[in-house]
């Protein structure tokens, strides 16, 4: 099975384009980082800059409208994401708890759709979802 930890920093929101991490926490994310790969179990991870840096393409108006960052709106934010393949939602969750996080983080847990998950009518319907999760859209054609 396959989750998404969510990295939430509490106040990230409103961070300065030119954020500085903290060498330490840095050095102790890497050990976590480490064992998670050493466990076999990472699949991807990737900090993100801060939302200043980011825009949003919203829709509400049936045309794509582009906001530059920050939002103001935002409550919670992403600073990044860890992709593990762990055999349930417990070990998921026990590997989150290991997690150097501060008291200003949360990790949201989140499963990750498998095609099996759906209906035979909706798995037709993704025909070639598949190919274009490993890059190889290209190839099917």
């Amino acid at each position: 099975m396959r989750f998404m930890m969510l990295m939430i920093p509490l106040g990230y929101e409103t961070a300065a384009p030119d954020v500085q991490l903290d060498p330490e926490r840095v050095t102790a994310m890497m050990k976590y980082n480490e064992a998670l790969s050493e466990a076999g179990v990472l699949i991807a991870l990737d900090g993100l800059h801060p939302p200043s840096m980011g825009a949003r393409v919203s829709f509400a108006t049936g045309m794509p409208v582009v906001t530059d960052g920050p939002f103001t709106e935002a409550k919670e934010v992403l600073g990044g994401y860890w992709m593990i393949d762990v055999a349930s939602r417990e070990e998921a969750i026990a590997w989150a708890k290991k997690c150097p996080a501060s008291e200003n983080e949360i990790i949201e847990i989140r499963q990750v759709q498998e095609m099996a998950d759906f209906s035979e009518e909706v798995q037709k319907a993704a025909k070639g979802f598949e190919e274009l999760q490993t890059g190889n859209a290209h190839k099917a054609r």
